[in-house]
């Protein structure tokens, strides 16, 4: 971008380029951004000349960012965030907020649980202002702040990387979820936990906690299936005796949405802290701050 002086680019085209990066095509960017999808296309062709390179490629599902949009992005994003921030403090009422979006990045399992509690809170604080969930946990949240795909994490820990902020919300534990339906006791033995099949939710591991606290005690549990995703638990339990293991807050939330019975969990597991993280610089764009807030809101 060197050959070009910053007087004779349209600085609207880095609006354009974070469209194309986070809705993945033109057309979707063209109806994010009030465009015509030609109008998308030619602003592509100059950010190609400004930038010397292709940016995104063609897939079969949309545009695909090449490793310089992706070197890019962040640095971009900072500075439109930067302008967002400058027309905030001069004009800080609630309709500022429209057309704005503030991204949180957290697991499935407290999307499940407090997702709605967000975008209601959010809604009463900020009317307005859109809210993009991003699935992320603890061993990634860190890079994926420092990078700017998202403004606040909710994860078991992971913020201790520089430029980051966090604090704990509260507390975690577990609990049992079965299909009440088949099979339907008041509670599970230790004995009666360890002789049923059980349904692992992992990122991607094969062992979880629950076989950590099984080995200190010389058990081990038979694992029939495994699953990177909280919502399939319904479709993988009902009709079966297996039981799945999963944070207390996943599992009221699921149990009370369908016919899974929550039961406690006979096995002392450790808890875990819950945080909320976020970059240090962040808190001064208004909108986050409003979103900070409600997620705290919602724990306290």
């Amino acid at each position: 971008m060197n050959r070009f002086d910053i007087s004779a680019v349209d600085l609207n085209l880095l609006k354009i380029f974070e469209a194309l990066f986070e809705e993945g095509g033109a057309s979707r960017a063209a109806i994010r951004l009030d465009m015509t999808q030609s109008a998308v296309s030619a602003s592509l062709r100059r950010l190609r000349e400004v930038y010397s390179d292709t940016l995104f490629v063609r897939t079969g599902r949309g545009l695909a960012p090449t490793s310089r949009a992706r070197e890019l992005k962040p640095v971009i994003s900072e500075a439109l965030d930067k302008c967002r921030q400058s027309l905030a403090i001069a004009s800080p009422d609630a309709t500022t907020f429209h057309g704005r979006a503030v991204s949180i990045g957290l697991s499935d399992d407290f999307e499940l649980a407090l997702g709605q509690r967000i975008i209601d809170m959010v809604e009463r604080r900020a009317p307005g202002l859109r809210i993009i969930f991003r699935q992320t946990y603890s061993q990634i949240v860190s890079d994926a702040l420092a990078n700017q795909e998202m403004d606040l994490a909710v994860a078991a820990g992971g913020f201790a990387a520089r430029g980051l902020s966090h604090k704990v919300l509260g507390e975690g534990s577990y609990a049992c979820l079965i299909d009440g339906a088949s099979d339907s006791p008041q509670g599970l033995t230790l004995d009666e936990f360890v002789s049923r099949g059980h349904v692992l939710v992992s990122s991607g591991g094969v062992v979880g906690i629950v076989d950590e606290a099984l080995a200190a005690l010389g058990l081990k549990r038979n694992v029939i299936a495994s699953t990177t995703h909280f919502a399939a638990l319904p479709f993988l339990l009902k009709g079966t005796r297996a039981v799945a293991t999963i944070p207390l807050h996943a599992a009221e939330a699921i149990a009370k949405m369908t016919g899974l019975k929550l039961l406690a969990c006979p096995l002392d597991v450790p808890g875990y802290p819950i945080e909320l993280g976020w970059r240090s610089s962040s808190l001064r764009d208004a909108a986050v701050v409003k979103v900070h807030a409600a997620i705290t809101e919602c724990f306290s």
